[in-house]
């Protein structure tokens, strides 16, 4: 991430940070208007095989990501899992 970003504070991210009892990590570069939402583990309705994923171009690099169809689904089950949200 850091030859991607040129940001040293991708630095500060360890395997505890991925590995711990809630593996994932929220990284929001200096500059853009985006996150990246990072996981080591899923919860109990997927798993890694399971995710519908594309490769995209970014900063001239290819990288896996879900479709939005899949996160449209992984989001929905959560909610439907805690039953109705209020806005």
């Amino acid at each position: 991430m850091r030859s991607v970003f040129a940001d040293p504070c991708t630095d500060e991210i360890t395997a505890d940070d991925l590995l711990g009892e809630y593996p994932a990590v929220q990284y929001v570069p200096p500059e853009g208007t985006f996150h990246l939402d990072l996981f080591t583990k899923l919860g109990e309705l997927y798993d890694f095989a399971s995710l519908e994923s594309e490769r995209v171009q970014f900063a001239g690099i290819g990288v896996s990501v879900v479709t939005r169809k899949m996160l449209y689904r992984m989001k929905k089950a959560t909610t439907d899992e805690f039953g109705p949200q209020e806005d």
